[in-house]
């Protein structure tokens, strides 16, 4: 009998132990860390609404804009912007007065013009001291570089329409001996529309040619949807001012 007390020992503890286990696996379902870890995971699926949703029309807006040239008493100045998101990332003057007392104001000007533009997203800049005609010049292409931002970005927001809706794309000025030449486009479905020079040779008998010239050339880029247009016979620097500027255009445009 005495032989026989640590086997009820061993048994009686076996017995226990075997007992302690099932309790703890009939436990281990509510305990389950990935269970509890499930809960805190929901949020994150609803924060990506927010990145989705309303910033689709803005999206839009972006592409580079330029701005009609603002002529001062020291020359033009033109802004291109750098636009996306339906912000201004960048801003450069693709005409400032050169030459001279001018062209060293430029220098000194523009880069500041150009920050201020981008930190501001308006045309309400500070006037650079010393640079008064160029700074004024450049605000006032400034101005209408953001109308037109505006104006393509609101034709943009239409959805899938807004891929067909007309823009307006101006190409880079070009110097000709006789002064400058600038082609804007407007340009829908792939093709040119319309086709106008916003800066042209003016005065005596380059005026007279430039009047001549001019609606020959702005109906023959219509009518090729090209740059490849003959030059109007008497008018041969501002013909091939106008077709590099319309090559330019066309160039921003897409091709």
């Amino acid at each position: 009998m005495r032989k026989s007390h640590p086997v009820r020992r061993v048994v009686l503890a076996t017995a226990a132990t075997v007992s302690g286990v099932v309790l703890l696996l009939s436990l281990k379902p509510a305990s389950d860390p990935a269970a509890a870890g499930a809960a805190p995971q929901q949020p994150a699926a609803g924060q990506e609404a927010p990145q989705g949703g309303t910033q689709g029309g803005v999206q839009a807006g972006s592409g580079a804009v330029t701005g009609d040239a603002a002529q001062t008493q020291y020359g033009a100045v033109q802004v291109r912007l750098t636009v996306s998101a339906g912000k201004i990332t960048g801003a450069e003057a693709v005409q400032a007065p050169k030459g001279g007392l001018s062209g060293q104001k430029t220098q000194l000007a523009v880069p500041r013009l150009n920050q201020q533009a981008v930190a501001a997203q308006s045309a309400d800049i500070d006037v650079v001291s010393g640079a008064t005609y160029t700074s004024e010049g450049y605000k006032k292409s400034l101005q209408s570089a953001l109308d037109k931002m505006k104006k393509e970005s609101s034709s943009g927001s239409s959805g899938a329409s807004g891929s067909a809706q007309a823009r307006t794309v101006t190409g880079e000025a070009v110097q000709t001996q006789y002064g400058p030449v600038q082609v804007r486009i407007t340009v829908g479905a792939g093709k040119i529309t319309k086709a106008e020079a916003v800066q042209a040779p003016t005065g005596g008998l380059s005026g007279q040619k430039t009047q001549l010239a001019v609606p020959r050339l702005n109906q023959a880029a219509v009518a090729a949807g090209t740059a490849d247009i003959d030059a109007v016979s008497g008018a041969t620097y501002t013909s091939s001012g106008y077709r590099q500027s319309l090559q330019s255009a066309l160039d921003r445009a897409g091709g």
